[in-house]
């Protein structure tokens, strides 16, 4: 089939559990899901993409495809786990409570939109798809004017796990935890940081030189960003309408 934009449906599905009840109204109310739909509309996909929230019992989000159609499924609990960790006011590092609710919001839908694309449009990956689908994200993010509030407020959901490197920098991790395909947080807190750094050393100078991004990393993620840069808009690129 052709590809044609403006081909992502959203669904919101009322939760059973009362205690859900009362963010599923707030989505619906603000539009959430349709502020998405708008950002993913010059997105041109051969068949149509759905993204929907709903009650899943667990802390989750996914793609897949549900009855061949390809679906984003976004769990309200997953969503009340990051309302529920949110700065209660400004941070000395500048980032506010709707940056750190808008950044990381958007970048784990785009993450899952990121496996969306790749299965239908037949995107081959060299490696581990779950840090294809972080970089996706973090790209996607930083095409927009507002990229250092988005990136700094995503980075908010990491961030608690290096934290306290300074005072504590041997991490204790179970075995099991090297045996996801996901990455770890501390893992993608820093592939995000590189990534911004990588499109704009000076807007994100500060990562570095407040000792957020190694220098040992941050000297290759110029090279880095334009890689993954000159990947996207080879296979993602032609896929787009940027009329």
């Amino acid at each position: 089939q052709v590809g044609r934009p403006n081909r992502v449906a959203v669904e919101y599905i009322s939760p059973k559990g009362s205690d859900l009840q009362g963010l599923y109204q707030r989505l619906k109310e603000h539009r959430a899901l349709e502020k998405l739909q708008k950002i993913l509309s010059p997105l041109r996909l051969p068949e149509e993409l759905v993204v929907k929230t709903m009650e899943c019992g667990k802390v989750n989000a996914w793609y897949r495809r549900d009855d061949s159609k390809p679906t984003v499924t976004i769990c309200y609990e997953l969503l009340n786990q990051v309302l529920a960790a949110l700065p209660k006011e400004k941070t000395a590092h500048g980032i506010s409570p709707e940056d750190a609710k808008a950044g990381q919001l958007l970048w784990l839908a785009l993450h899952e939109v990121g496996h969306a694309a790749f299965d239908i449009l037949g995107v081959s990956i060299f490696g581990n798809e779950e840090i294809a689908a972080d970089n996706f994200a973090s790209y996607v993010m930083l095409q927009f004017a507002e990229a250092r509030q988005l990136i700094i407020g995503a980075a908010w959901r990491w961030n608690a796990y290096v934290q306290n490197y300074k005072v504590n920098p041997i991490v204790q991790v179970r075995l099991a935890g090297f045996a996801s395909d996901h990455g770890l947080p501390q893992e993608r807190f820093y592939n995000v940081l590189c990534m911004a750094f990588g499109a704009n050393p000076v807007l994100f100078a500060d990562f570095v030189q407040e000792g957020y991004l190694p220098a040992t990393r941050a000297a290759n993620c110029v090279r880095e960003y334009s890689r993954f840069a000159r990947s996207f808009e080879k296979v993602i690129g032609p896929h787009i309408d940027y009329g």
